[in-house]
């Protein structure tokens, strides 16, 4: 730790006096301090602990420092509600322009210069043709042949005829040659053609048999075919059969064992039938259904009738009984006035 000597008043004259005050280093920044930060005196001391530039951890990966110092939020938020209001009022200045009033009946409105020196406005843009006369050109002279320069020594030697090269001597091998080679080629040439043509009839005998064998494999497949549909035919046709016989059995099966069951069944059913109702005589269901009700009608109505006619005769006779012993008691009581 670093401990600063405090001033003293009065030096001894045998000590050691220093010419400014003792302080302690400063550690200098990497990057160049602003003109703010140079003037505000010593940079004050802090724990290093806390200090974005050490790297504590792992070191694989490392922390990257931002190029520019993040904004402070209040500072953007600030920014942004200024541009917010500056936008608003550019908005309300433009709403309260005021507008053109509408023309009158029989006018429109029209758009007309108002600089100070007016222009005259066309569709079509004004043209001018010009023209000037220049000199003829003259013809560019023609490349002289390159010659490279000349070096070292000429030197010349005679040479006689028939020195070098004699030609009924040189001739015959070069003929030999050239002969050779042509005969040689000629006859690689109509072997190339006799191998061709054999190639060819090979070739055409080869087609004639693949043609034969794709004829006789089209036959052999055709045959296949016709007797695969024959067998699939005789097969679904003899399972046809089958299932006909199969249904005979079954409905000769189900027809004796009808006739066996209904042949114990008919008298039940027929006992039963007439048990209940079902098998009647005629007349007898006639006289039964329709005399008997009739006759039990009128008979019933003959008796209310008859009932009736008595019930009015007991009322008659009650009637003329009433007023007879009325007319008597009537009697009995004037006969002791009379007396």
């Amino acid at each position: 730790m670093t401990t600063v000597l405090p001033p003293q008043k009065e030096a001894p004259a045998e000590t050691y006096t220093f010419a400014s005050r003792p302080r302690a280093i400063h550690s200098r920044s990497k990057y160049r301090e602003s003109a703010a930060e140079q003037n505000d005196g010593p940079a004050s001391y802090g724990n290093i602990m806390y200090d974005r530039r050490v790297i504590r951890g792992n070191t694989y990966a490392l922390h990257t420092l931002p190029a520019t110092a993040p904004l402070d939020p209040a500072e953007t938020q600030r920014q942004l509600e200024a541009r917010r209001r500056a936008v608003a009022r550019k908005r309300a200045k433009d709403q309260q322009r005021a507008a053109a009033p509408e023309p009158v009946e029989g006018r429109k409105h029209a758009d007309i210069q108002t600089d100070l020196y007016l222009e005259e406005l066309s569709d079509r843009i004004e043209e001018s043709n010009a023209g000037c006369q220049t000199d003829a050109f003259l013809d560019r002279p023609a490349t002289p042949l390159f010659i490279p320069a000349k070096t070292g020594k000429d030197v010349a030697t005679q040479i006689e005829d028939g020195e070098l090269f004699d030609f009924d001597l040189e001739v015959h091998p070069l003929l030999e040659v050239l002969v050779g080679k042509t005969m040689e080629q000629a006859l690689l040439e109509v072997m190339e053609e006799e191998e061709l043509a054999s190639l060819r009839a090979q070739q055409r005998a080869f087609e004639a048999l693949r043609d034969a064998e794709l004829v006789e494999a089209q036959r052999l497949e055709e045959r296949e075919r016709r007797r695969r549909e024959e067998k699939e035919r005789r097969i679904r046709e003899q399972r046809e059969v089958l299932q006909k016989e199969n249904e005979l059995a079954e409905k000769v099966a189900a027809r004796a064992f009808a006739q066996q069951h209904l042949a114990e069944l008919l008298p039940s059913v027929y006992t039963v039938l007439q048990q209940q109702g079902f098998f009647y005589d005629p007349t007898q269901r006639d006289v039964e259904t329709g005399f008997l009700p009739w006759l039990m009608e009128e008979v019933s109505s003959a008796l209310e009738r008859r009932c009736a006619a008595r019930t009015v005769l007991d009322m008659l006779i009650k009637d003329v009984t009433t007023q007879r012993v009325e007319a008597f008691h009537q009697g009995a009581d004037l006969s002791p006035d009379s007396k």
